[in-house]
């Protein structure tokens, strides 16, 4: 750490000041309170209350008493990373949830999305991206979990109060570790519960429940003036995710029909996807549109904004068929209205609309308008 200690929560400064004690112990074999406060650019009475702290904790340990004039010194238990989950979050749509892991390891967040999915459970489908992976439930509704064949799974979510509560359950070793002595350790986790039995771990990993949003954006760019719907979708997510109310998910291209002759060049429209606190859902319109309207080169710049987990049957046809050929507004405001899509702007809309109805295609389905969409829902 360097500079004045930045403000935030306990964990998190506890987290950075045992990673000091971690890297200090690792290339020194010890550090002394001095040693620490001067890493973390701390006074020394700082250090020491935390230093008193770990010691309570049992994370670190006296290696040297003091005597004379050398002072104490101490060793942390262990090199090994406090957590290789950086964040745990949860969605919350009626009877639907979507649980996200974003881990610090691609090797980690490969490993548990194999295992997730192969041991069925709760878990309706597990997907990756990068560093995140993302698995979606339905509340009380769970398949036998086949931990035979699997090392970790998800048994059970249920909502208790503001909070998702997941059960996870795990065969003794790595995931386990990583279940009691890791996860809440995640920023997003409001507690951890472990019990054993039967040789199987369980652990209760609360998160808040918050909504979930994605927001379609078009037609902010103009032949002759420049600019670009993906640039100003990536500045939206990042303005919109400052204040730490609003976690960003992701932001993603989508290719809309080619043969459209007003195109300012591929057709492409953008969304993001949010966890947001329900808080701060009813002002998030406004914010939006202020600096969509401010960032824009065009007056037609439209947004669509979706506060649910899946896509409706009438969004995915609508999807379907703005891949293909030219669509009216009226059919775009009509799907819009029956599937919950709140709109604003001009002609926009229709290129906002359709970005939030591929929210749930995968990569190459976004990218080519003659790659088959997916229709993962049963309805």
């Amino acid at each position: 750490m360097t500079g004045k200690e930045k403000p935030g929560g306990v964990l998190e400064r506890r987290g950075a000041f045992l990673a000091a004690m971690r890297r200090m112990t690792f290339e020194e074999g010890h550090f002394t309170t001095a040693d620490l406060a001067a890493a973390a650019n701390v006074p020394r009475s700082t250090a020491q209350d935390w230093v008193n702290r770990m010691i309570k904790e049992g994370c670190i340990f006296v290696k040297e008493e003091p005597h004379g004039r050398n002072p104490a010194q101490y060793a942390s238990r262990s090199a090994l990373p406090q957590t290789t989950c950086k964040r745990i979050f949860t969605t919350h749509d009626g009877s639907d949830v979507e649980i996200f892991h974003e881990c610090l390891s691609s090797g980690c967040a490969g490993f548990c999305e194999f295992h997730h999915r192969k041991a069925g459970g709760a878990a309706i489908s597990v997907t990756r991206d990068g560093m995140i992976f993302r698995e979606r439930a339905r509340i009380g509704e769970a398949k036998e979990l086949r931990l035979d064949s699997a090392a970790v799974g998800l048994a059970l979510v249920r909502k208790e109060g503001n909070e998702i509560v997941q059960t996870i359950r795990s065969v003794p070793g790595g995931p386990a570790y990583s279940l009691s002595s890791m996860m809440g350790h995640a920023k997003g986790v409001n507690g951890v519960q472990i019990s054993a039995a039967g040789g199987v771990i369980t652990g209760e990993v609360r998160t808040s429940a918050l909504t979930p949003v994605t927001i379609g954006v078009d037609d902010t760019d103009r032949k002759g003036c420049g600019g670009a719907t993906f640039a100003l979708s990536q500045a939206l997510m990042k303005y919109l995710t400052d204040a730490g109310s609003i976690i960003g998910i992701r932001h993603q291209v989508a290719a809309l029909c080619q043969d459209i002759d007003e195109k300012t060049a591929g057709n492409s429209c953008s969304f993001i996807e949010l966890a947001v606190d329900p808080n701060v859902v009813n002002s998030l319109a406004a914010r939006v549109c202020r600096f969509v309207d401010e960032e824009s080169v065009s007056d037609e710049w439209g947004v669509a904004i979706m506060t649910s987990i899946t896509v409706s049957k009438d969004l995915l046809l609508l999807g379907k068929k703005i891949r293909q050929e030219r669509v009216t507004m009226e059919e775009v405001m009509t799907a819009a209205q029956k599937s919950g899509v709140a709109v604003y702007g001009k002609k926009g809309i229709i290129g906002a609309v359709g970005a939030v109805s591929l929210k749930s295609q995968p990569q190459e389905v976004l990218l080519d308008p003659d790659c088959p969409m997916v229709f993962e829902y049963e309805y």
